[in-house]
């Protein structure tokens, strides 16, 4: 793990661009890796590295970073699921032990089971999503101001 995380960063250090677009990029891609969007995270990465004028690289990159912590993802659903519920449920409260082990298969592919869940999990992760994001930014251009910076 250290040696592809300083691989990564070695990466991002010799990308051809600003500090600032590349960190844009990067924050953009973590942002994206927290939703639950699977198949489409990078295309949306790139999208938006390109409407916000991010660098698609780091976008990319930053989308893949999620998948370090691959073996926390149903930890980390569970925590957007959690918060997600709470953010839409009025008068605020936590859900209800969620188990979709006792559903059938074609109960989990309906539009009722995909409000009840999916929605609040694309919430939640939204939300986890913005700080995780914002750090990836601001801890990206200070890495990268500080190698680039001339001695």
């Amino acid at each position: 793990m250290k040696r592809w995380s300083s691989e990564a960063i070695r990466k991002l250090i010799t990308i051809d661009d600003s500090p600032e677009s590349i960190a844009r990029g990067m924050g953009i891609g973590v942002f994206l890796g927290f939703t639950p969007l699977y198949g489409l995270k990078t295309l949306l990465a790139l999208l938006l590295a390109v409407l916000l004028r991010g660098n698609k690289i780091a976008a990319v990159i930053g989308v893949n970073l999620h998948d370090v912590v691959l073996p926390l993802v149903p930890v980390v659903l569970g925590m957007e699921y959690e918060l997600g519920f709470w953010l839409l449920s009025q008068p605020h409260h936590l859900p209800a032990s969620l188990e979709l082990i006792h559903l059938p298969p074609h109960e989990w592919l309906r539009w009722t089971t995909f409000f009840d869940v999916g929605m609040p999990i694309l919430l939640g992760s939204l939300m986890m999503g913005i700080p995780f994001g914002c750090a990836a930014f601001f801890m990206t251009r200070s890495i990268l101001t500080r190698a680039r910076r001339p001695d």
